[in-house]
């Protein structure tokens, strides 16, 4: 009998324009004989914004259709759907395996986004009314990230007009031109942050999973974890699938053919030992 697996997918972004993802059929095959799917944050839309029956219907047809295709789901939370799932992170393979959407990883959340200085008022506001033992308790952060999350309201993602969205879109991320200045030291940082992360919070971790940065990618570190994030669905960059099996831990391309979404080559794998 195969053994069972789970497949890791993250920052699906359905119901954005900027999503390649139109319709979730297009994700069948990806789904295809997963025991567990594992969607690591920002699947959808959730935070506040000027069509609440658009954001419903997305939160409705998502969780519908998972439901119906897949045999066990498990909904981390991002920082666009910080209220669609009561749980922000995950353990797999014994422990070996940490997945967590990753915009915890920033003390800021969003560092170049346009929603930073609110994010880091926001965050002030709140660690004032944690004790500080509690400032780096990781239920106790994630919550706290996670209100500040959903407080932040939804900027291009809530325009329906195409032409519209696409000015708005440019204006969000490429205004003023030191935003790319920003994206870019956010991709370096992650690998060293997640790394960290994962010390302070899983010293036994062997591979922290991430998403939030839609920068897919492969970083061995120095103290020994590798740091895998999925990228995302949304515009170029592309996105990876993580298998993961009893006894080892595949990272495959994601590739789009005919309107749909495959598992591809695989491009790297790492064993897994054995409990």
């Amino acid at each position: 009998m195969p053994a069972a697996f789970t497949r890791i997918l993250s920052d699906i972004h359905f119901g954005d324009r900027a999503s390649n993802v139109k319709r979730l059929e297009q994700l069948r095959p990806l789904l295809a004989g997963v025991d567990h799917l594992v969607l690591n944050g920002d699947t959808l839309d959730t935070r506040p914004g000027p069509d609440p029956e658009h954001t419903r219907e997305c939160s409705t047809t998502v969780r519908a259709f998972f439901f119906r295709e897949i045999p066990t789901v498990t909904y981390l939370t991002g920082n666009h759907d910080a209220d669609f799932s009561p749980q922000h992170y995950l353990d797999v393979a014994n422990g070996t395996v940490f997945v967590i959407h990753g915009d915890i990883l920033f003390d800021d959340i969003v560092p170049w986004s346009g929603d930073a200085p609110f994010v880091r008022r926001r965050m002030a506001e709140e660690f004032q009314t944690l004790p500080v033992e509690l400032h780096h308790d990781l239920d106790h952060r994630l919550a706290l990230f996670r209100r500040v999350a959903a407080a932040i309201p939804q900027r291009h993602q809530s325009e329906k007009h195409g032409l519209k969205y696409t000015l708005r879109y440019l204006a969000d991320t490429v205004w003023p031109p030191t935003r790319a200045l920003r994206i870019v030291s956010a991709w370096q940082d992650t690998p060293r942050l997640a790394a960290s992360f994962a010390q302070r919070h899983r010293p036994r971790a062997e591979f922290i999973v991430t998403g939030h940065t839609h920068r897919p990618g492969i970083w061995p570190t120095a103290g020994g974890v590798t740091v895998i994030n999925t990228g995302s669905y949304a515009l170029a960059l592309g996105g990876t699938a993580v298998d993961v099996f009893a006894d080892r831990l595949t990272v495959r391309r994601v590739q789009f053919r005919r309107g749909e979404f495959h598992p591809g080559k695989a491009i790297a794998e790492f064993p897994l030992a054995r409990p």
